[in-house]
């Protein structure tokens, strides 16, 4: 395919996405479904027939991109808001997480009766809430959420990847690995969480004292520079055996809540490149996809998502918010919150990358649990939330 036509291609996608968050807007339906569902009739069963199989070029997209969503998901947190619930966000980001794979494999292997690797695989790589799939769902619904509703539900979906990440890099290595370490991988977990927030810090505060002490001259180089911060922390913190995702999150925050010139600029330009780096994501991932295999793994996909939804993550939540000070009805909420995005689609690539058995049937079985979750969980969010009057308007 040459240069020329790609980039016809590419930007006919993008606009046609813009087209396809306008009906998501009057009808309701989920901008993230609409963005997978044009990615599919652009791939090779639908009527685009672009032949796209690379799933380690997806992977690479994806992770990029989560990297840009994460920074400006982090520059819009308010720190006055989030400070109180930083500690129960944190419990729900880790042990939450943790607690949401168990139950999911109990039920998925004991129940359902998958095979030990598929329901190993399956619980890590979709017991995270995503990130690009909360922002989305609350900025196209505005939900004015009560009661630190808010501040946990973004700070949990920004801070909990590192986890997902560890545990299904760690099953991998169970199912690959003969002389596998579990000790070994608990110290790797929080080396990447201690070196991955030391880093967000770090930069976020030496990047703010800069913006601080030095004029740019032109507004629009405030905007590159965000870019630049973006990718150097992401790469540094990998270097270093940290994990990125935690420290480009953590500088966002840092950096949204440290006042300097065209502050709002930078926040406004990287809220527009989340935008293009999610309708892309979301893009190839539906090109990865092929919609005739879904055949085999529709109905056993929809169980897991029940046990998932309806048993695992109210749980994981109810267990983890004990004592917490939020309301039955709020840790009802918050667990209905737990959607599935891109994360888990990004993350089962790995499987697909290294020719694992049974890696495309589990593929397949994570794309339609997180499109399952993004049209029940995303749909109904909003009138969940007016429906146990935890809305703003009805507390006055």
């Amino acid at each position: 395919m040459s240069l020329d036509l790609l980039m016809g291609i590419a930007g006919f996608l993008l606009i046609l996405s813009v087209f396809a968050n306008r009906i998501s807007d009057r009808f309701g339906i989920p901008g993230l479904l609409l963005f997978v569902g044009i990615g599919m009739l652009a791939g090779s069963d639908g009527v685009g027939k672009i032949q796209f199989y690379d799933a380690k070029l997806a992977n690479y997209i994806g992770t990029v991109a989560l990297s840009f969503i994460l920074f400006s998901g982090g520059l819009e947190t308010k720190w006055s808001e989030v400070r109180p619930i930083v500690a129960r966000g944190s419990i729900l980001s880790t042990l939450g997480v943790f607690l949401t794979a168990l139950f999911l494999f109990l039920s998925s292997y004991y129940i359902l009766r998958l095979n030990f690797e598929v329901s190993l695989l399956l619980s890590v790589i979709v017991s995270s809430t995503d990130a690009p799939a909360v922002f989305a769902v609350m900025r196209s619904h505005s939900l004015p959420l009560s009661n630190g509703l808010k501040p946990i539900l973004e700070f949990e979906s920004g801070s909990n990847d590192p986890m997902a990440v560890l545990l299904s890099m760690g099953a991998v290595s169970i199912l690959s690995t003969p002389d596998f370490n579990l000790v070994s991988m608990l110290d790797d977990f929080i080396l990447q969480m201690v070196i991955g927030l030391a880093m967000g810090l770090l930069i976020g505060k030496i990047t703010g004292a800069f913006f601080k002490r030095f004029c740019l001259c032109y507004m629009g180089l405030y905007p590159v520079f965000g870019v630049g911060i973006t990718l150097v922390t992401f790469s540094l913190t990998q270097l270093l055996h940290g994990n990125g995702f935690l420290a480009v999150y953590t500088c966002g925050i840092v950096l949204g809540n440290t006042a300097f010139m065209y502050r709002r600029h930078l926040i406004r330009f990287q809220d527009s490149l989340a935008w293009i780096m999610q309708i892309s994501m979301f893009l190839i991932l539906g090109l990865l996809v092929n919609p005739h295999e879904f055949d085999g793994i529709m109905l056993i996909s929809f169980a897991c998502s029940l046990f998932l939804m309806f048993v695992a993550r109210p749980l994981a939540v109810f267990l983890c918010l004990i004592k917490s000070g939020f309301s039955t009805k709020e840790k009802i909420f918050i667990s209905w919150a737990g959607l599935k995005g891109a994360v888990p689609i990004i993350l089962a690539t790995y499987p697909l990358m290294i020719k694992f058995p049974n890696s495309q049937f589990l593929f397949n079985l994570i794309f339609f649990l997180v499109l399952i979750s993004v049209l029940f969980q995303g749909k109904t969010l909003a009138p969940l939330a007016r429906w146990l009057k935890l809305d703003k308007e009805n507390h006055g």
